[in-house]
């Protein structure tokens, strides 16, 4: 293991977690915005007035 400062070791921790986590929500957000449009085609839902 490298010789790193404990200030060093705390800051990869948060880097690698924050990375675990955006990368978890980015495949939740596109696996959820596939699924919503495949359905929306089979059962035509009331509009939604938010573009996202």
């Amino acid at each position: 293991m490298p010789q790193l400062s404990p200030l060093n070791w705390i800051f990869l921790f948060i880097i690698f977690w924050a990375a675990v986590l955006s990368m978890s929500i980015l495949i939740w957000w596109s696996s959820k915005i596939y699924f919503s449009s495949k359905t929306s085609e089979v059962a035509p839902t009331k509009e939604n007035k938010w573009n996202w």
